[in-house]
């Protein structure tokens, strides 16, 4: 009995210690990243971004200009045959869009806005301080992904609300082993005709502005995103976000 207390004893500690490690690899995994981005206190001090990027669609070159600021306003516009339209825009209590049949602004579900309200705390990275946001990490060991070594962790955030129910709220992230930043994430589609599948974004050519280090080249389910100018702490009018009757 004695013998197989101590065995019982060792192989707990063993698994509590392969635990602890798991998390502190998390820990270690994000904490490089920010390291190499720049440091998560450059990262803390910014309120805002401006993104003017392109999205080529059926041939054509489409300006997309993207600004979100601390504390949940943000908005995404597009430029499409000379005519600016706001694609999606938040002002912090109401999130809109823009009916590309009508061409008018229409206001979104409220259970869509709550969603968007939730998110709006990442900015300006779902990582930053995840710990204080109520989020996990576990480190999932190493995989392949666009040909690189990488580091699965899993972040489970708050749950999000979909047709009424709680739902998890789980992104996948695969840093490359030797650059130590996201080159891909993966998230559950939680609705509409793709529900069950993963939605994938690729990140790559990460380039420097005023310290700070952003993917330049993005792709989100084949859709190829290309930044052409990031602009840190931006002035930006307030009317921007309002909806428009």
């Amino acid at each position: 009995m004695k013998k197989n207390s101590v065995t019982l004893v060792c192989v707990f500690s063993f698994l509590l210690a392969s635990v602890a490690s798991l998390a502190q690899n998390a820990d270690e995994i994000i904490s490089n990243y920010f390291k190499t981005i720049g440091g998560a206190e450059k990262f803390e001090k910014l309120t805002g971004t401006k993104m003017e990027m392109s999205v080529n669609y059926q041939g054509m070159e489409i300006p997309v200009e993207m600004v979100q600021l601390k504390g949940g306003k943000m908005y995404l516009k597009i430029n499409f045959q000379g005519q600016e339209i706001t694609q999606m825009a938040f002002d912090g209590t109401t999130a809109w869009s823009t009916n590309f049949m009508t061409m008018k602004a229409e206001k979104m579900e409220s259970e869509m806005v709550e969603n968007i309200k939730q998110e709006a705390n990442d900015y300006p990275d779902v990582l930053l301080n995840y710990k204080a946001k109520g989020y996990t990490a576990d480190y999932l060991g190493k995989e392949t992904k666009e040909g690189t070594e990488c580091y699965k962790v899993k972040i489970t955030k708050k749950p999000q609300t979909v047709d009424g129910e709680k739902v998890d709220n789980v992104v996948f992230y695969y840093f490359d082993t030797e650059n130590n930043v996201p080159i891909l994430t993966e998230t559950e589609i939680k609705q509409g005709p793709m529900k069950g599948q993963m939605s994938t974004t690729t990140m790559s050519d990460y380039q420097e502005v005023d310290g700070l280090y952003f993917p330049f080249t993005m792709n989100q389910m084949g859709q190829a995103m290309v930044v052409k100018k990031v602009t840190l702490n931006p002035t930006v009018d307030p009317s921007a976000f309002s909806f428009k009757e």
